[in-house]
């Protein structure tokens, strides 16, 4: 039987007011744990916080911080550890899909990319390593793009940046792993989120949303588009003991759409 608890845990989520992160806070919740959710906007950030609350019997904290930001980052560890205790699972999960032709990609579009989707992750994974490491126990999971293993012409600048974040989990995975500190990746193919509604609202051309979805699913080989929870549950699995014997992956979670294994 497949034990999926976290019973005791305390995770820092990123991204966590909506979609992925929302649904891995409710997971966790569920499970056992306390959870942080970290997001922008403090409004949908209370939202989220107080929707969570009746998910589990664990704590839900909510800091509002722009992660892109070395301040924030360090602000929003420190702030998760005072409120949780310690924080055991880092889950970085920000950053929406920036896709454009590589010779219009200026300089500060690369650099808030990478301020984003990758330094955000290197200086939180820092701050979460010397405790998960003096405690023997620590996850870390990275949300990538299905553009990480398979970029195309006019991904720049997230292919690769999500491509960076990808050679960074299989770092830490290495460095980690003397210390059971699993870190693996988990790639977004077609998973709807609040991306998908806001993305219908500006190209749904006449279409309803479900018509808008129903398009994009012609491309996926399960004939669907994925969900926030079921993309929520591999991160679960991979964040319990259950997991215990995974890392330094990158997980499709597609529906077979992502070309390379």
């Amino acid at each position: 039987m497949i034990d999926m608890r976290m019973d005791g845990r305390c995770a820092l989520i990123t991204g966590g007011s909506k979609g992925i992160g929302f649904a891995a806070a409710a997971n966790f919740l569920r499970a056992g744990a306390d959870v942080a959710i970290v997001a922008r906007r403090g409004d949908v950030l209370e939202e989220a916080r107080a929707a969570l609350a009746g998910e589990g019997k664990g704590r839900v904290v909510a800091i509002a911080a722009d992660v892109s930001k070395a301040g924030d980052c360090a602000r929003v560890f420190a702030e998760a550890e005072k409120a949780l205790g310690r924080v055991d699972v880092l889950l970085n999960n920000v950053g929406i899909h920036a896709a454009n032709p590589f010779e219009t990609v200026t300089d500060e579009m690369w650099q808030a990319d990478l301020d984003l989707k990758l330094f955000s992750n290197i200086r939180l994974a820092r701050a979460a390593l010397p405790g998960m490491k003096a405690r023997k126990w620590g996850r870390i999971v990275n949300v990538l793009n299905s553009t990480a293993k398979a970029p195309r012409a006019g991904s720049a600048p997230s292919s690769v940046t999500r491509a960076a974040g990808m050679a960074l989990t299989k770092v830490l995975a290495n460095e980690g792993a003397p210390h059971n500190v699993l870190v693996n990746a988990v790639l977004v193919g077609l998973i709807q989120t609040d991306q998908w509604v806001r993305g219908h609202a500006a190209e749904g051309k006449g279409r309803s949303y479900d018509e808008y979805i129903g398009e994009m699913a012609k491309r996926v080989p399960l004939g669907r588009v994925g969900t926030a929870e079921e993309f929520a549950n591999m991160i679960l699995f991979l964040c319990s003991d259950a997991g215990s014997y995974v890392t330094g992956t990158a997980i499709n979670v597609d529906g077979g759409m992502i070309p390379v294994v």
